[in-house]
């Protein structure tokens, strides 16, 4: 009998952030741009534009929330014990 396993609702979330997040990354690597650049630009302003259509990038960073996108980065750089 296998045992019951828990697991948090954000830890879903983060993984399909970062899997997301990562195929812009490398959408945007292809079409020449600097994907930090991009990514900070559309996280600050909130302008798809900053994002390329490539490989349908612009629709995939659409469907996040950038308030959660933000969340996992800074998740990511603390500590929560």
């Amino acid at each position: 009998m296998k045992n019951t396993e828990i697991y948090q609702i954000e830890d879903f979330e983060y993984g399909m952030i970062q899997e997301t997040l990562k195929e812009v990354a490398e959408s945007l690597i292809e079409k020449g741009y600097e994907p930090i650049a991009q990514l900070v630009g559309y996280l600050m302003s909130g302008d798809p534009g900053y994002i390329s259509s490539h490989k349908e990038a612009r629709n995939k960073i659409k469907k996040l929330d950038r308030a959660k996108i933000l969340e996992y980065l800074l998740s990511k750089n603390y500590d929560q014990s």
